[in-house]
């Protein structure tokens, strides 16, 4: 076998390598040189505000007109649709009128089965105007009897 120069084995040159590895991360590190930090303020600008356009201004609706002030028992307007016209005979109008010379009808005597209701539709006339151009029927047209006379005429009441 051989042995090293100098005296030192081959175990022990390699221990010292080891050795000398192991420790080399022991040794601290140079520190790294001191930062200069150079720090310069500066004003931040302030921004210029934008104007908001004004809206345009709106005039205001016009108020309402005043209602008019009640007046406390006020008779409502009678509305007279006009002069009798007879649109024929039907169930509840089944006699023959008494025409003036112009042919329109001037009265209307009641036979059996009629109504007054039906008479006033047979005319064209409203029951109520019917009933005040006739002043002689009473509850409300409910009784007609046969052979009353009933005006049709809208110029002459009674």
């Amino acid at each position: 076998m051989r042995r090293a120069v100098g005296g030192i084995g081959a175990s022990a040159a390699l221990a010292t390598v080891a050795a000398t590895l192991l420790l080399s991360g022991c040794v601290p590190t140079p520190a790294p040189p001191p930062v200069t930090i150079v720090a310069t303020v500066t004003a931040t600008p302030k921004p210029t505000p934008t104007p908001t356009p004004a809206p345009a201004p709106v005039a205001p609706p016009p108020a309402p007109a005043p209602a008019p002030d009640p007046v406390p028992n006020a008779p409502a307007p009678v509305y007279e649709p006009g002069p009798a016209v007879d649109l024929g005979a039907r169930d509840g109008a089944n006699g023959t009128p008494s025409l003036d010379g112009s042919g329109m009808p001037i009265s209307y005597v009641v036979v059996s089965g009629d109504h007054f209701f039906d008479i006033a539709q047979r005319f064209d006339l409203p029951q109520q105007q019917l009933l005040r151009m006739n002043p002689q029927v009473h509850d409300f047209g409910e009784n007609v009897y046969i052979g009353d006379v009933i005006n049709l005429d809208w110029t002459k009441t009674g």
